[in-house]
């Protein structure tokens, strides 16, 4: 029996924690409203993006890797949503935390069509999101830079499009 009930608590804390996120985010409840950490990183091709430049879009800053299955499942609906909306003021910023991999990594995306830009991860960017736990790990930005959601592990489509949709009309 107290095996049983401690099971059960576990996995009430374990579906609280994933689906809440994912909740507030296409409800638009519990915005954190915090700056964004500005950062100006490097693409795959040696040019770079700024999230400073990005003002004035709603933006998902993704943090993945290539090996990570969440991450995996998560980005073909990713690129739906950015080719949806991409006109209407919405990016992604994928910033990748593969080590010393470009190349495995380029071909990655071209093998899954991801069109999104994709940037390498620093130690000073992973500290400034906060230390980035586990994979993926998302925060998207309104229009002001500003981080509104958060969600660590796999971000649902259905989610995020509602949630973008509503910031955009913001």
């Amino acid at each position: 029996m107290a095996v049983d009930a401690v099971l059960l608590v576990v996995v009430l804390a374990l579906l609280y924690q994933r689906a809440l996120p994912q909740a507030s985010a296409a409800l638009g409840f519990g915005a954190a409203n915090e700056p964004a950490p500005l950062f100006t990183l490097a693409t795959l091709d040696g040019d770079s993006i700024s999230l400073r430049d990005l003002r004035g879009q709603v933006v998902l800053v993704n943090f993945w890797a290539s090996w990570c299955p969440p991450c995996r499942v998560e980005m073909p609906g990713f690129e739906r949503i950015y080719r949806d909306r991409a006109q209407d003021g919405f990016t992604i910023v994928g910033i990748v935390t593969d080590i010393n991999a470009r190349e495995r990594i380029r071909a990655f995306l071209v093998q899954h069509d991801i069109t999104y830009p994709t940037v390498l991860a620093t130690p000073t960017v992973i500290r400034d999101y906060g230390g980035i736990g586990s994979l993926p790990e998302s925060f998207l930005l309104d229009r002001d830079g500003r981080i509104r959601h958060r969600v660590i592990g796999f971000f649902a489509e259905p989610a995020l499009r509602a949630a973008v949709d509503r910031m955009l009309e913001e």
